[in-house]
């Protein structure tokens, strides 16, 4: 059984919303040009890419994936050894942008996230994101006990 979890978007929240209008841009530019065509596929590739994990629990695996236009997932399996772990952290993503080239503005977003940790308990990927602090903990136990890994 395989387990996908969605985890971010991509190019932000700033990247994301520009990529809806350059499909807007290039739907309307296609009436004119070919060109137009062009500017739509990378809107959609800006809007819809994301990051996400997908957990083989028979074969004792994890994949961290880059969702190419949300539906294409790139990444490489990582075997998970039994020296492996898992554990929580809050995480904080900050992002920034300009409007009328001086001023700032800016999202934040926080949130509980289970992480791979290797033997020396460095962090080597995202695996899932919740958030609530009770909702991660059963889920850390039971993402343990099936992959048997120890939970820090």
């Amino acid at each position: 059984m395989i387990l996908k979890n969605k985890l971010d978007v991509a190019f932000g929240p700033f990247g994301s919303s520009t990529g809806f209008f350059l499909i807007i841009g290039g739907i309307i530019a296609t009436f004119f040009s070919l060109i137009g065509v062009l500017i739509v596929i990378i809107g959609a590739f800006a809007s819809f890419t994301t990051t996400g994990t997908s957990i083989d629990i028979a074969n004792r695996r994890i994949k961290f994936t880059n969702n190419l236009f949300g539906i294409i997932p790139v990444g490489k399996w990582i075997d998970i050894k039994p020296d492996m772990k898992l554990g929580l952290r809050k995480s904080h993503m900050g992002y920034r942008a300009y409007i009328r080239g001086t001023q700032p503005i800016g999202i934040h977003k926080n949130d509980i996230r289970i992480y791979l940790l290797g033997p020396d308990n460095k962090k080597i990927m995202d695996v899932r994101k919740f958030s609530s602090f009770e909702e991660s903990k059963i889920e850390i136990e039971k993402l343990g006990n099936e992959l048997g890994l120890n939970i820090i």
